[in-house]
């Protein structure tokens, strides 16, 4: 059976991490789930993503996951949060992750090498559109939880992650733009020649995958 990727951005991390305990609880496997965050952002939760200026150091975009679990920094028990660790990903930089989506985009995926976090957010069946504007959120100190599932309980998934006030993408991206951020300056090429569609993140496509 077909599986969908689902995504919310938050701006807390108190918040992504109810939401995945919420999903767990339901029982949506932990291998199914997906958590990324800004590295920089562990003591700092409240960032919005509209004000945050500090930008990842460059060196730190190899793709090597470099050890550390952070697990008990961030408060992570059982389950997905407790296997957390820092990994840095290709034009992006250092972030906390755990979940089945972390070896996509560290380069073990396909697709991964050349867009790092956009291409393995493409590869996991997200639009380009939807990619762009979640790698920009996690640039910017979002926390993504992305949980994968068949079509039977993707509308039970959207509604768990929903109940955690999730970042609105529509208003956040004019935000950004209002500040002068341009949809496709993160995207790596060969995902799209011509990223005339990247400019509206409100067509949103099913991340259907196989």
């Amino acid at each position: 059976m077909a599986k969908r990727s689902i995504a919310r951005l938050f701006d807390l991390s108190e918040t992504a991490h109810q939401a995945v305990a919420a999903l767990e609880t339901a029982g949506f496997p932990a291998d199914e789930i997906s958590y990324m965050a800004g590295q920089g952002d562990i003591a700092a939760n409240d960032t919005t993503g509209v004000t945050r200026t500090r930008e990842p150091e460059s060196s730190a975009g190899t793709g090597a996951a470099t050890g550390a679990t952070l697990g008990g920094v961030l408060g992570g028990g059982a389950g997905l949060l407790a296997g957390i660790g820092a990994v840095a990903i290709p034009g992006l930089g250092p972030v906390v992750a755990a979940g089945w989506l972390v070896a996509a985009l560290t380069g073990v995926g396909v697709g991964a090498a050349a867009g790092g976090m956009i291409g393995g957010l493409a590869g996991a069946g997200f639009g380009e559109e939807e990619a762009v504007t979640y790698s920009e959120g996690v640039r910017r100190g979002g926390h993504l939880v992305v949980v994968r599932t068949d079509e039977m309980r993707a509308a039970e998934a959207e509604r768990i992650l929903d109940g955690y006030d999730p970042v609105d993408m529509v208003t956040r991206t004019d935000e950004w733009r209002r500040s002068g951020w341009t949809a496709g300056s993160g995207t790596a090429p060969g995902l799209h020649d011509d990223l005339s569609s990247v400019n509206d993140p409100l067509r949103r496509r099913p991340g259907d995958v196989a």
